[in-house]
């Protein structure tokens, strides 16, 4: 996942709004994977992205997945009283969590300590 975006809705707008901003920041994608939703279809029509976009019965499974973390983040953050200040939390969660989070069962133990301590000295120099 590139990017995590709060929204009220889930219309041709909103997700107007989001790829727009994706793009810019990333550039023009070679596939977008979205699930059936119909406002995502529209949004690719409008942008000029529709041959490039892949909806299939698992292609969303990877999303759905990586999505699973900010749900739960933005599930106990529901006490936020404005849209922007949970925006604004969870982007700067999201890259700390991103910088920080070594996925335990893809290394062993020797360079899993290693990268996390390179990790631990990257943050502490950018902090201080």
């Amino acid at each position: 996942m590139l990017e995590s975006f709060v929204a009220k809705k889930r219309d041709r707008k909103a997700a107007l709004k989001f790829l727009r901003s994706t793009m810019k920041r990333y550039g023009q994608p070679h596939e977008i994977v979205t699930d059936k939703l119909r406002s995502y279809s529209a949004t690719m029509k409008v942008i000029g992205n529709a041959t490039r976009q892949e909806t299939g019965r698992w292609f969303n499974n990877r999303v759905e997945n990586s999505q699973l973390p900010f749900q739960r983040r933005e599930r106990a953050m529901q006490g936020f009283r404005q849209m922007r200040s949970l925006q604004k939390f969870s982007s700067v969660h999201a890259s700390v969590y991103n910088h920080l989070n070594h996925e335990r069962h893809l290394y062993n133990r020797q360079y899993f300590k290693r990268n996390r301590s390179l990790a631990l000295a990257e943050w502490r120099q950018l902090v201080a």
